[in-house]
């Protein structure tokens, strides 16, 4: 089984991913570390040399390239951003929205210079970019989990919605 939590920056997918993962007996992926590992550069590095297009180009290769895992994957915020992409996650595994209010998630990523869009957009920006996809996350999404509380809280949540999602 693959499991792919989306969700935006900082809505603690990797935290709760590896958690997941541990529980569920599967793999852990991220797939900005992923990327970061494949270009052998960082995600500031891509954005600034080839610009923000061709990182999503990258993020829906290594999407279609993670769908045969057995994993759970914690995507990068734009992942699912791509209909094709979101489709195919979908077709091929379960795909979670850690939902969190836009407040819990700036508090958390403001200062970390790894988020080229941090940096690029600032606090209203970045509420607006939170505004336009929160919707295209529902709409990506078999399932959705208010993942304001707790990791191992949000780990138990995602478990019971898989398990009935899959009976």
């Amino acid at each position: 089984m693959t499991v792919f939590l989306c969700g935006f920056m900082g809505c603690g997918k990797s935290t709760i991913g590896k958690l997941l993962a541990k529980a569920m007996g599967l793999a852990y992926i991220d797939s900005d570390e992923y990327i970061v590992e494949q270009e052998k550069m960082t995600i500031p590095e891509i954005f600034e040399q080839y610009g923000e297009a061709v990182f999503r180009q990258k993020e829906t290769q290594v999407m279609k390239n993670l769908c045969e895992k057995n994993a759970v994957i914690s995507c990068g915020g734009g992942a699912m951003l791509n209909s094709e992409t979101a489709e195919y996650a979908n077709k091929n595994g379960v795909v979670v929205f850690a939902d969190v209010p836009f407040e819990v998630c700036y508090e958390r990523i403001k200062n970390d210079s790894n988020r080229p869009l941090v940096a690029q957009k600032g606090e209203k920006g970045l509420l607006e970019l939170y505004n336009q996809r929160y919707p295209i996350y529902e709409k990506h999404s078999k399932i959705k989990v208010d993942c304001n509380t707790s990791p191992l809280k949000c780990v138990e949540l995602i478990k019971s919605e898989i398990c009935t999602l899959v009976r």
